[in-house]
């Protein structure tokens, strides 16, 4: 596939995007999930390595294809690596399904900057040099995560200008920003959160360049079709959510009362995957839940 392919493959293909980005803080809970506990390895050099080898397990199974997993997002180290002796990224296009890379080095505290209820990105001095090496290795594009916890316009208005800029810089260099201000679902003003997210990011598009697109990875919403307005925005790729802490058979749920919007799940994909699991095993549950993310996101 080349960029073109790829464009098009996102903007129309029927699937969802898998999310194989777990980093540093995020990585040994999602070991723990597959079955690994901490003291199974010494450093994070050995960490890295047994996260990598799930990941590769995954992009090698069979019922791991381009035909419903359109997408896939990685973590630097995992683009970094290979699968089956190639380039993970090329591993990915083999079997059609488009590499992304995700950028954000974490998050600040809350109320930096002065900005309360949410966590902005932290500074990423490095991004320009990651960008070019990972266009260089065919990824198609990025993905970069911030925070919303509670409706402060302010502080959202904040999150949403911050991805845009780092939107810019990803444009730049050819490849696809795919803007992550999630929304915390477990706060308590959510629904206020989604209204004024909505806005803010209207106005952000708006004001793109003619030839300019971004995609959206954003929570689901608490009133179905609340983002309707950002599916059919001209300057939007694909809108994608993320299961946010869902089950799997719940976030299939409401991913499945909101139309056009596919899934970008990570712990709802990888939940029922176990490391002790035989390759016949572990391919079955990987099947099902891809199968199961699938009809949601084409339903």
């Amino acid at each position: 596939m080349n960029t073109a392919d790829m464009n098009a493959k996102i903007a129309a293909g029927q699937g969802f995007i898998a999310a194989l980005d777990q980093s540093g803080g995020s990585t040994p809970k999602a070991l723990k999930g597959y079955g690994i506990e901490e003291g199974a390895w010494s450093n994070d050099e050995e960490m890295f390595g047994l996260i990598h080898d799930m990941r590769s397990r995954i992009i090698r199974s069979t019922a791991f294809t381009g035909d419903r997993v359109i997408g896939a997002i990685l973590f630097e180290r995992t683009m970094d690596g290979s699968v089956n002796g190639k380039p993970t990224p090329a591993a990915l296009v083999e079997k059609g399904v488009v590499p992304f890379i995700k950028i954000d080095k974490g998050l600040e505290d809350e109320g930096f900057g002065g900005f309360g209820g949410v966590q902005m990105m932290k500074p990423m001095p490095e991004l320009d040099d990651l960008l070019v090496r990972s266009k260089a290795l065919g990824v198609f594009g990025t993905k970069e995560r911030s925070v919303i916890n509670s409706a402060n316009r302010d502080g959202i208005a904040a999150i949403v200008a911050q991805q845009f800029e780092v939107g810019q810089q990803v444009l730049s260099h050819g490849m696809m920003p795919m803007i992550e201000p999630e929304v915390n679902i477990k706060s308590e003003t959510r629904a206020d959160c989604d209204a004024i997210l909505l806005e803010e990011t209207l106005k952000q598009l708006d004001a793109l360049g003619a030839d300019q697109q971004v995609m959206l990875k954003l929570s689901l919403p608490v009133e179905a079709g609340k983002f309707d307005a950002l599916e059919q925005h001209p300057k939007v790729l694909r809108v994608v959510a993320l299961s946010g802490g869902y089950k799997r058979p719940e976030a299939c749920v409401e991913l499945g009362k909101n139309r056009g919007i596919i899934a970008s799940f990570s712990r709802a994909l990888l939940e029922d995957l176990r490391h002790q699991m035989s390759d016949d095993e572990f391919d079955a549950s990987l099947d099902e839940a891809i199968e199961a993310i699938y009809k949601a996101s084409i339903a």
